[in-house]
């Protein structure tokens, strides 16, 4: 049998035999490369169970209160003014808590010459009386000279008080015995003063109350003149009843009385101790609303979103939410008037 020859005179079947080694020894080296491993199949994850901080609906008292620090304030004081502007200040003779008496000056104003004036105008009428005793004494003249002279002195009497008068609106005088508590520190000596402008308060020590002064006049609501008040004083429990509230309050010209009158509650104290001074304070209470036997729940089981008001309750292991209508809201708690029942579980946390 001829033997066949390839192109480049090499014999065929060496040919084959080459390519049956390459590939056998290609098979061998495959067998040296390392096994892929098998996919890990995912771990089971156990679903982790929701844990509920709950409150068990029941029935209970809730108030609606007050409570804050109210102020020992006199229950008579004097606002000193000046009743006519242009004047200008001469001294403040007072400091805060000096002790005053009726009748003492606590501030004036630039007298200028009205003193010397007073001294001439008392000569004047004093010559004018000599003049009407001479003519007495020497019994010359008629009745209508007489009357004349009466006349005179009449009339240099009534200068007299003008000028006496002019210095009395000089003077800041108190009517009442009590303790400086206001001083209009802005207002300094050389300044004109403004008529009506309150500049010295006079505060009597014996007759006070307490005066709670609201941040939100909105807190007001529901107070009424006659409410009862829980007052401690220094820790100790007193009694006290609410006497003005904005709507009795004197009508004041003075804006910043009226401004706090439009804010503010007063109190009196039933026995207070007798150490009690202004400017003390006290913790009061005042309750505005109390309903008894009535479903209620911690204010944070409330929830509210665009008016809506709602709660969730736990029903089984999975939560439900329930639309109420509440009542009374304190501080802590809230009355649920419908939608709830006694028993049920309301959730407290999300």
């Amino acid at each position: 049998m001829d033997t066949l020859w390839t192109k480049d005179r090499r014999p065929l079947r060496f040919v084959r035999v080459a390519c049956a080694g390459m590939l056998a020894a290609a098979l061998a080296g495959c067998s040296l490369l390392p096994k892929e491993e098998e996919a890990l199949k995912p771990p089971l994850v156990k679903p982790v169970k929701e844990n509920f901080e709950v409150y068990e609906v029941k029935r209970g008292s809730i108030a609606k209160q007050v409570s804050g620090v109210a102020t020992f304030a006199s229950d008579k004081m004097q606002y000193l003014n000046f009743t006519e502007s242009g004047g200008r200040l001469a001294s403040i003779d007072v400091q805060m808590g000096t002790v005053v008496k009726a009748g003492d000056v606590v501030a004036q104003l630039d007298k200028g010459d009205i003193e010397n004036k007073i001294k001439q105008q008392q000569i004047v009428v004093e010559k004018a009386k000599i003049a009407l005793e001479q003519a007495k004494e020497e019994k010359r003249g008629d009745v209508q000279t007489m009357r004349l002279k009466i006349l005179d002195i009449q009339k240099e009497q009534v200068q007299l008080e003008m000028l006496q008068n002019q210095l009395a609106k000089t003077q800041l005088v108190s009517n009442i015995e009590g303790i400086v508590t206001f001083i209009d520190t802005n207002l300094k000596p050389g300044d004109p003063v403004v008529a009506f402008r309150p500049i010295i308060t006079i505060s009597d020590p014996k007759s006070l109350k307490l005066v709670y002064e609201f941040a939100n006049t909105n807190d007001l609501t529901g107070i009424q003149v006659g409410m009862a008040a829980d007052v401690k004083i220094k820790g100790n429990p007193f009694t006290g009843k609410v006497v003005q509230i904005p709507a009795t309050a004197p009508q004041s010209d003075v804006k910043a009385i009226a401004d706090k009158n439009a804010k503010s509650v007063v109190i009196v104290v039933d026995n207070p101790p007798a150490d009690v001074e202004i400017g003390g304070n006290a913790d009061i209470s005042i309750v505005t609303e109390k309903r008894d036997d009535v479903l209620v729940i911690p204010r944070v089981g409330l929830r509210s979103y665009l008016g809506r008001d709602y709660v969730q309750v736990l029903e089984g292991e999975s939560r439900k939410e329930i639309d109420v209508e509440k009542g009374i809201v304190s501080s802590t708690e809230v009355e649920i008037r419908k939608g709830l029942k006694e028993g049920q579980k309301v959730i407290l946390n999300n």
